[in-house]
């Protein structure tokens, strides 16, 4: 994997991350500025929420990226480092990404209601599984991961 392959994978983890947590804060976590039948709790929120929108395509291109030039790769190679946490990473991206779309097709308000569950549970593991797995490979001398 190359430089610009792990600088692409951080900042789209950091870029869909932060306005992934600052959408759900604004959005749940905040009352209307205005009095009355508001669905804005912020004026900032329809902007966060389309950068979060337009910016979680470049996180699943860096997701398929690192399958191919990074999990494979160590898988071939033989390394064990971070195996468990890299595939617990691959199973929450699936409900992530997934859940995303259905969310932004879904009328029904109950199935909303389940995407949205789904995508911020598996959202919140995958940035925990992130974390972890870029530890692992942190902590590990450099010889034996790359």
């Amino acid at each position: 994997m190359t430089a610009w392959g792990y600088r692409l994978m951080h900042l789209a983890n950091l870029s869909v991350g932060f306005t992934g947590v600052v959408y759900a804060w604004m959005l749940y976590g905040m009352t209307p500025s205005t009095e009355g039948y508001s669905v804005v709790n912020h004026p900032w929120q329809p902007h966060v929420q389309h950068a979060h929108v337009l910016v979680a395509p470049l996180l699943i291109f860096a997701i398929g990226s690192f399958w191919w030039g990074h999990a494979l790769t160590y898988r071939q190679r033989g390394i064990r480092e971070g195996r468990r946490t890299g595939i617990t990473m691959i199973y929450t991206a699936t409900p992530m990404i997934l859940s995303g779309y259905a969310l932004q097709t879904s009328v029904s308000e109950g199935w909303r209601n389940v995407w949205v569950v789904v995508h911020v549970t598996a959202s919140l593991l995958w940035l925990g599984c992130f974390t972890g797995h870029w530890l692992v490979h942190r902590l590990q001398p450099a010889s034996s991961t790359r």
